[in-house]
Order: structure tokens, then C-alpha cells, then sequence
């Protein structure tokens, strides 16, 4: 499957030879995919407000663009051709976006992010732009001419709504149809224009910036430091330019600074939250009538249970993390834990008590859920 995919490579030669240098295009990675929903499903979620939708139109350097949520009759009012549809997140409404999600769990977790999926009439698209991020285009429905070429140095057309490139200039053409694939590293450019009606799924992964990470956890980090006191100078002196900072100031400072001491039990478990925690627009539907413990408990062992879409869970060592918590567990829950965030599910078998109370706790928060209830 893995092989298919990826035009024969395995795991290992892809990871070497393209992840982050290279794009890869491979002609019939998914034979026989066509989707996983119909336009008129994909319009409908563009008309929810829980779903983040935009819609652009034109062509080269002018393009406008719009936010959802639309209305219905937003779409009737559309040209017959030169515009796209966006819709992102759809693995968070469309159980078999999950699935081609976790195709590429080949890359860890918190790398992968979600499921993109653009409807275009002919001429439609978003214009030549670069990501920060890598992505996989996966061709649905329909034809789609992509240009791509290695950008250094791009600069961006000046009063548009959306990062478009000013002077693009493509070093070759790939034309994709429905099953083709086409993955992109960061930094290239590219370009990809309808031919006719089409839709295109793209899976990309989250890059949070250094600066990001680091601002984040010193942040965090700043919550936990006690520092007793206020800074003191008893041996200060007299100097003749009371404007200039005082050296012994900044080594005082310097001193302080230096003090500050980081395990990497510390960094692991602020990934481990930082990562797990949900966008901002995210909410859990929980449960109206819960379950009482012991007849959750009776339902696990015998039904299993699954992840909510929504939620990232991650693991390290003997710390889980859960949409933002971390928590850690005895020895003989861990086996099964790990299983619940590396496959998203757990199957029927006897579980303990322990790890019952654990996962009854995260399915009233909306977290996972029995077999047949929804997400």
C-alpha cells in the first residue's frame, strides 16, 4: 500500500531523497480514487459556521476572495468558470477524509495536520503561491495542470487578498488526474490550474515556527519560576553617567538568566501539551445522557471505542498527552494507551479498571467515543 503510494519507494527512501528537498510525482499512487464526498456535500459544509470555507475568483494577479460561511445562493450566482472553493479541515467532517488522513501516518502525528479539499470550475485556482508547510496533492475528480519551480527569493504581487507570487517562474508542468499524486516541500512554488471541474485533496503538515516554540515555551516556562525578592544593588557606585546601565547590572542579569535550567522532561511534556492542544475554533460535543462508569466500562470491553476526530492525542515515555493534558499512567495501562493514539481506536477485549476511569473521564469531555454514537 505504503510502496503504491509512494511510486515504489519505501518509507525509509522517501524520508532520504524527498522529504523537505525534493517533490515527487506519482502517477496513480491511489488507482480508482475519485473522492471522499461529492461537491454538493462540500457545499454544504461550506455553508456551516463550525467549518472554515473561502471562496476565491479571477484569474492571475486579481483574484478576490471570500470567507465563509455562504449561502446557497452564493453558489448559484457563480461564473462557469475561473473560480476555486476551499474547504479546510475535512477530515474533522468527513469520516473517510480521516482515513486518507491517516494514510500518511508514516509521518509522526505532530507533524500531520489536516485535510484540505479545493472544488474548481475550469480556470479555477489560487494562483502561484508557496507554502511554509509540506504538502501532498492528491487529484480527485477531474484535471488539474500544475506549475512548479524552486523559489529563492519570492516577492509577493503588492494589495491582493491572498500570497500570490509577483514573478513566478516554473521549471516544468505536471498534469494530474484523478488517483495522481504530487508531493511539494516547503519554499517550492507552484501553480495548479483546473481544466476542467475538478477537486483536489491536499494533506498537509503543520510547521510551527522556531521562534513560535521557543516564545511559547518561555512563556510556559515563566509560570513555574519563583524568584523571590527584588533585584538589589547594596554594593552600587557612584558613576559619572547616570544614563549609562550599570555593568554590574547586566552581569547580575546575565547570572540570572544563565540560572535557568532546562530537562528535557520539561521540553518533552511542553511539546507533548503544546502539540496535542486543538485550533482555537475546535469545540467537543459532549455527550447528552453519559454512560455511568460501570456500564461505559461493560460497552469498552465489549464494543471498543474511537478517538473523536478533533482530538490529537500523543505519547512519550510514560507521559500522554490529550488535547492539551498530560497525564501519567500506570504501567499496565500504557500498552493499551499507546494503542489508542497510534491507531485512534481500541477493539473489544477486558480492560482494566484503571484505564475505564481514565478513558470514561475523556469520553465526557467529548474526546472518544462508543462504536455507533457520533462524532
Amino acid at each position: 500500500m505504503i510502496l503504491q503510494l509512494l511510486g515504489g519507494l519505501t518509507v525509509p527512501q522517501f524520508l532520504s531523497r524527498h522529504w523537505q528537498k525534493k517533490p515527487l510525482l506519482v502517477r496513480g499512487a491511489m488507482p480508482g480514487f475519485t473522492g471522499t464526498l461529492q461537491p454538493a456535500e462540500m457545499f454544504r459544509l461550506a455553508r456551516r459556521d463550525d467549518v472554515e470555507s473561502r471562496l476565491i475568483r479571477g484569474t492571475g494577479k486579481h483574484r478576490s476572495l471570500e470567507h465563509g460561511p455562504f449561502r446557497a445562493s452564493d453558489f448559484r450566482a457563480l461564473p462557469a468558470r475561473n473560480w476555486t472553493l476551499l474547504v479546510q479541515g475535512l477530515n474533522l467532517h468527513n469520516a473517510a477524509a480521516g482515513l486518507l488522513l491517516r494514510r500518511f501516518s508514516f509521518i509522526p502525528y505532530v507533524r500531520l495536520d489536516d485535510v484540505m479539499v479545493s472544488y474548481a470550475a475550469p480556470g479555477g485556482g489560487v494562483g502561484p503561491h508557496i507554502d511554509s508547510y509540506d504538502v501532498f496533492l492528491l487529484q480527485g475528480e477531474g484535471r488539474r495542470l500544475w506549475r512548479i519551480g524552486r523559489t529563492r527569493n519570492p516577492q509577493l504581487v503588492k494589495n491582493s487578498p491572498l500570497r500570490i507570487l509577483k514573478d513566478f517562474e516554473p521549471a516544468e508542468e505536471c498534469l494530474l488526474e484523478a488517483g495522481d499524486l504530487l508531493y511539494l516541500p516547503p519554499g517550492w512554488g507552484h501553480d495548479g490550474v483546473a481544466l476542467d471541474e475538478c477537486m483536489t485533496y491536499s494533506i498537509g503538515f503543520r510547521a510551527p515556527a522556531q521562534r513560535e516554540l521557543l516564545s511559547e515555551y518561555l512563556v510556559r516556562t515563566s509560570e513555574h519560576i519563583a524568584l523571590p525578592g527584588l533585584y538589589q544593588d547594596p554594593d552600587l557606585r557612584a558613576q559619572a553617567r547616570p544614563a549609562e546601565i550599570p555593568a554590574a547590572m547586566i552581569d547580575k542579569t546575565v547570572r540570572l538568566v544563565a540560572s535557568l535550567r532546562h530537562s528535557r522532561k520539561g521540553v518533552r511534556d511542553f511539546l507533548g501539551e503544546y502539540l496535542s492542544e486543538p485550533k482555537p475554533n475546535i469545540v467537543f460535543s459532549r455527550p447528552d445522557a453519559p454512560l455511568a462508569p460501570a456500564r461505559f466500562s461493560q460497552l469498552v470491553c465489549s464494543q471498543g471505542l474511537r478517538l473523536d476526530a478533533r482530538t490529537i492525542m500523543l505519547h512519550s515515555g510514560d507521559r500522554f498527552f490529550i488535547n492539551g493534558e498530560c497525564t501519567t499512567v500506570p504501567v499496565g495501562v500504557k500498552k493499551s494507551l499507546m494503542q489508542l493514539a497510534n491507531e485512534r481506536e481500541l477493539g473489544p477485549a477486558r480492560r482494566s479498571k484503571a484505564l475505564c476511569i481514565l478513558l470514561h473521564d475523556w469520553y465526557r469531555a467529548g474526546w472518544l467515543h462508543l462504536p455507533g454514537s457520533q462524532d
